[in-house]
C-alpha cells in the first residue's frame, strides 16, 4: 500500500462535475489499496474574482485582509470534494492550511513553509480517511495565528511540502496538460509530451509550457527527494515524472527557508576569450559560434552585454588545453565583422584572459530569494575578489575571477554559506564541475541535448552604464535590490572597460519581474549619484527565450544552432547567458513569439499530436 498526496488545480476542479469527477479518481486509487491525501486549488476563476471585489473595494487592498479573502477559495473547493467522496461511500474530512498543520513565517501573500505539523494528518489517515487539503494556505508561527497565503502555485508547493512531510511515495501534480511539454502547447501545439525530466531541467523551466509547476514545489521535490508526477485530471495518461538523485538527509523544520545552498564549486582549468564592439545586428553570434562549433571547440559559459552605440561585447570561456583553437577561431572571426581593417578605430577585436578561475555557488534553495546572490557578491567583495563575469540560473550562481583569488573566495564562500570542504561537487583542485559530469564528452549523451524552450514575456531589462570597476560594486546593486525584496534573473557584466577621471569603469545589466522594473529604477537612481554610478536605463519591452537540457553538456554545436535559428528568423540578440544545463537569449518583445517557435523547430522538438488545453 502506497501513501500518495494528489494535488488538483482550478481547471480540474472547476465546477460540480468536475469535482465530482475527481472524487471517482480518488475513490479509484483509494480501493487499489492507497491512503491518499489531496490538495486542491480554489474552483475556476474563484481567486481572480476575490481580486477583483478586492480592487473594487481598494486599489491597494491591506495583504493581511487580502490573505483572509483569497484563504477562502480553496476552502470552498476541500468542502465540496470531501461531500463529494462521502456520497460515493468513501470516509473523507476536509482541512484548512491552519487545521493540517503547516506553519508559515508571517509574510503576507508570499509566506514560506516553516514545518508542517503532521500528527492531525496522520491520525485521520491511519483512520482510512481521505484528508482534503486547502492548497496555498497556512498560518504564521506566532502566537497570532494570522492565516497566510504562499503566493502564486502555491497549492503545489502545499502539496508537495505535505508529500516532504508524511515522507510519502510519491505526489501526483494533476492539471489541464497530460505532462511536462518541450514548450507552450498555446503558441506550438505540436509540443512533445516528455516521459521524464530532471528537478535541475524542470527548475531552469520553471516558465514552460501551461506552467504546470511551481518553481517552489520542484525546489522542494529536488531537496527531499520526493518523486514528482505531472499528469491530465481528464485522461488516465500516464504524464511526466520529474526525478532528482537522493538527497542528502534535511531537517523538515524550516522547511523552504533551511540552507539555500548546498555547495561551493570552482574549477581553474578555464580561460577567457571576449570579443570586444561587435556589430549589435542579427546573425554576429550565429556566425561566430557556428565557426566555433565547427572546430570542435566546447565553450562553458557565454556572456553578451547590453549594447553601447552600434555594438556590443560577446565573451565565453573555454577549458584551458583548447584555449588557442578558440582564440584562433575568434582571431579569424574578428576582421570579418569589422568595417574598417584597424581595430583602432572603435571595431571588434580580441582579448583573451588566461589566470581565471570560476568559482559557484549551487542549490535550489535560492530560488527567488534575492538574498542568495547578493550575499555571495558581498562575501567575495569582503574578501578583495573583484568580480569578472557572472552567469546565474534557478540553481547556480556563477563568478570569473582572477585565478590567483581563487582559494581565497572558496574558503570564504564556504565560511558565510556554512559548507563544509567535504561537501563539495569536486574531489579535487580543477575539475570541471557540472550536474552531468557523465556527458563531458561530445556525443555521449543518451538524452536530447534539448529537452524544452521557455518564453518569458514578463521581464525588465535594467542597465548601469560606467560602474566603478573594484571589489563590493556588484554587492552593493544586488544588496540593495534585495532590500527591497526585488528578485534578479539573468544578470551581465560587460567586458569593455573605459578608465574615466582615472576610474576603470563596466556597465553591467540585469533583468528582473516587469513589475518591479520602475521601482526598481527609481530607487538605483535616487543612489547612482552618490555610489558614483552612471546612468540607469530600463527597458520593458524584452523578451527572455531559453533553451534547457542535460545534455548540452559537451556539445559545442547547441549554442550555434540555437543563435542560428535566431538569425534566419531576422530576430537579434539583445543579451546571452549560459549555465551549463541552459541558454538564455534576450531579444525584443515583439519577437519573443517568433523566437520561440524558431527555436523549437530548429531543435526538432515538435510531435506528431497537437495537444489541446481543455476551456
Amino acid at each position: 500500500m502506497a501513501l500518495i498526496v494528489q494535488k488538483y488545480g482550478g481547471t480540474s476542479v472547476g465546477s460540480v462535475e468536475r469535482i465530482q469527477a475527481v472524487a471517482q479518481r480518488v475513490y479509484k486509487t483509494v480501493k487499489a489499496g492507497n491512503s491518499i491525501v489531496v490538495v486542491v486549488s480554489a474552483m475556476g476563476k474563484t481567486t481572480d474574482g476575490l481580486v477583483k471585489l478586492a480592487n473594487e473595494i481598494s486599489p491597494n487592498p491591506n495583504r493581511r485582509e487580502m490573505d483572509m479573502l483569497l484563504s477562502t477559495g480553496e476552502q470552498v473547493t476541500i468542502a465540496l470534494l470531501s461531500m463529494a467522496l462521502q456520497e460515493l461511500g468513501q470516509a473523507a474530512i476536509s482541512m484548512t492550511g491552519a487545521q493540517v498543520g503547516i506553519v508559515t513565517e508571517a509574510e503576507h501573500s508570499r509566506a514560506r513553509i516553516l514545518h508542517i505539523e503532521t500528527t492531525r494528518l496522520s491520525r485521520h489517515i491511519n483512520e482510512g480517511k481521505v484528508v482534503v487539503v486547502a492548497g496555498f494556505q497556512g498560518t504564521s508561527s506566532a502566537g497570532e495565528m494570522e492565516i497566510t497565503t504562499l503566493g502564486r502555485g502555491g497549492s503545489d508547493t502545499s502539496a508537495v511540502a505535505i508529500a516532504a512531510a508524511l515522507r510519502a511515495n510519491f505526489c501526483e501534480i494533476y492539471t489541464d496538460v497530460p505532462g511536462i511539454l518541450t514548450t507552450d502547447p498555446r503558441l506550438v501545439p505540436e509540443a512533445q509530451l516528455m516521459d521524464a525530466i530532471t528537478c535541475n531541467e524542470m527548475l531552469e523551466l520553471a516558465s514552460l509550457g501551461a506552467k504546470v509547476l511551481h518553481p517552489r514545489a520542484v525546489e522542494i521535490a529536488r531537496n527531499y527527494g520526493v518523486p514528482l508526477v505531472v499528469r491530465s485530471s481528464w485522461t488516465d495518461q500516464p504524464g511526466t515524472w520529474v526525478t532528482s538523485a537522493k538527497p542528502q538527509g534535511r531537517s523538515l523544520i524550516n522547511l523552504e527557508i533551511a540552507r539555500p545552498v548546498d555547495a561551493v564549486e570552482f574549477d581553474t582549468n578555464q580561460a577567457k576569450v571576449a570579443l570586444l564592439r561587435v556589430p549589435d545586428k542579427p546573425g554576429v553570434a550565429a556566425r561566430l559560434f557556428g565557426e566555433i562549433s565547427r572546430q570542435k571547440v566546447d565553450v562553458d559559459l557565454i556572456i553578451q552585454s547590453v549594447h553601447e552605440g552600434n555594438s556590443n561585447d560577446i565573451a565565453f570561456t573555454v577549458a584551458t588545453p583548447i584555449l588557442r583553437r578558440a582564440e584562433a577561431v575568434a582571431a579569424a572571426i574578428a576582421p570579418a565583422l569589422r568595417s574598417q581593417p584597424n581595430p583602432k578605430f572603435d571595431e571588434a577585436e580580441v582579448m583573451i584572459e588566461h589566470n581565471i578561475a570560476k568559482v559557484s555557488i549551487a542549490g535550489a534553495g535560492m530560488i527567488g530569494r534575492p538574498g542568495v546572490a547578493a550575499k555571495m557578491f558581498a562575501t567575495l567583495a569582503e574578501a578583495g575578489v573583484n568580480i569578472q563575469m557572472i552567469s546565474t540560473s534557478e540553481v547556480k550562481v556563477s563568478c570569473v575571477v582572477d585565478a590567483t583569488q581563487c582559494d581565497r573566495a572558496v574558503n570564504a564562500l564556504r565560511t558565510a554559506f556554512e559548507i563544509e570542504a567535504g561537501e563539495q561537487g569536486a574531489g579535487s583542485r580543477g575539475e570541471l564541475l557540472t550536474p552531468n559530469s557523465s556527458l563531458l564528452t561530445p556525443n555521449s549523451s543518451p538524452t536530447p541535448p534539448v529537452r524544452g524552450v521557455a518564453l518569458d514575456l514578463n521581464q525588465a531589462r535594467l542597465a548601469i552604464r560606467q560602474l566603478p570597476d573594484r571589489p563590493g560594486m556588484a554587492a552593493k546593486l544586488f544588496g540593495l535590490l534585495a532590500q527591497h525584496n526585488i528578485s534578479v534573473d539573468m544578470i551581465i557584466q560587460s567586458q569593455r572597460c573605459r578608465v574615466i577621471d582615472g576610474v576603470p569603469r563596466r556597465d553591467i545589466a540585469f533583468t528582473v519581474s516587469r513589475m518591479d522594473g520602475e521601482n526598481a529604477k527609481e530607487m538605483l537612481t535616487q543612489v547612482a549619484a552618490e555610489l558614483g554610478w552612471g546612468e540607469v536605463v530600463l527597458d520593458s519591452a524584452i523578451a527572455k527565450v531559453s533553451i534547457v537540457g542535460a545534455g548540452m553538456v559537451g556539445q559545442p554545436g547547441v549554442a550555434a544552432k540555437m543563435f542560428e535559428a535566431l538569425a534566419q528568423e531576422q530576430i537579434n540578440i539583445q543579451m546571452i547567458a549560459t549555465s551549463e544545463i541552459k541558454i538564455s537569449c534576450v531579444v525584443a518583445q515583439e519577437q519573443g513569439v517568433k523566437a520561440l517557435q524558431a527555436i523549437h523547430g530548429a531543435f526538432e522538438l515538435a510531435g506528431s499530436e497537437k495537444f489541446v488545453i481543455p476551456a
